[in-house]
């Protein structure tokens, strides 16, 4: 089956394509990752399926296209938005007849490829603007995978941090071994507009910073912005509040008046809430 990732810039649409083909039976064989951004209309012919020397001017030799390339794998395509119409009409064709034939070459190729493709747009209202062929959109469509901000995954923030600061220790030989309070509430409440991505390479230029000891919020050289108080902490509802002000605790290292933020609520409701519902929770006095 096709695979479909929606996705902002920075989530790990990639990684996500990576997985599904390394979970999959065609782990054994090639991944091949296309910057569909990066391919003009005039180029992505040759790109694609390849062609043979002297097929045009410049042509000096063979040249094996992506299709060739990831044969019995995977074929990402990433931000495939960006193709030309011509490009996609192209692409319909190949994915159709599952044969392609390369530039100056008089034969057919059969090919056996999984496609995944990603996007960061709404590819729908690129079809109703008559930029994205619909007939491709179904061919690429038979799975749906849509990966969601960071600012909507709070929980994720402080794993991924505590991650990519291992990461970084060990390429930048640091021995940076945590984050202090204030550069915890900075993290948990930054609305990520470069999402994972940009955390990692915030965490990355911090622990180059600290070297040692633990990252301070000014090792973050984050810009001051208005908190975000993500979906995955709001509080909704009586049934799911309990739940929910326990994560916002956990993910806030006990400390109410970062969990409070998150929650979107000020701390005189949080203490309130902790005593409607009976909670008792070990948490730094703040």
């Amino acid at each position: 089956m096709s695979v479909l990732i929606f996705g902002e810039n920075g989530t790990g649409k990639e990684h996500i394509a990576h997985h599904l083909h390394d979970k999959s039976k065609r782990a054994g064989k090639p991944f091949v990752p296309v910057d569909c951004g990066s391919l003009s209309k005039d180029l992505a012919p040759s790109a694609f399926f390849g062609h043979v020397k002297g097929a045009f001017t410049g042509a000096d030799s063979t040249k094996k296209g992506y299709f060739n390339e990831a044969e019995g794998g995977t074929l990402f395509l990433d931000e495939v938005g960006n193709l030309a119409l011509e490009t996609q009409q192209m692409l319909l064709r190949a994915i159709q007849e599952r044969r392609y034939r390369p530039i100056g070459d008089k034969t057919d190729k059969s090919f056996n490829v999984r496609i995944i493709a990603a996007t960061n747009e709404d590819l729908e209202k690129a079809v109703i603007e008559k930029r994205f062929r619909q007939d491709l959109l179904y061919r690429l469509h038979d799975f749906e995978i849509t990966v969601p901000p960071l600012r909507d995954c709070q929980e994720d923030i402080m794993p991924l941090a505590e991650f990519f600061r291992e990461i970084a220790n060990n390429e930048l030989e640091c021995s940076v071994t945590g984050f202090d309070a204030e550069a915890r509430k900075t993290l948990l409440t930054h609305p990520w507009p470069g999402n994972v991505r940009e955390l990692r390479q915030k965490i990355m230029g911090a622990v180059l910073q600290a070297q040692t000891g633990v990252v301070m919020k000014e090792h973050l050289e984050l810009a001051v912005t208005k908190p975000t108080s993500p979906v995955s902490f709001a509080l909704r509802n009586d049934a799911e509040d309990k739940e929910r002000i326990l994560r916002a605790l956990k993910q806030a290292n006990g400390n109410r008046k970062v969990a409070a933020e998150l929650l979107g609520i000020g701390r005189t409701t949080l203490y309130s809430k902790l005593e409607e519902y009976g909670l008792k929770y070990k948490f730094q006095q703040s």
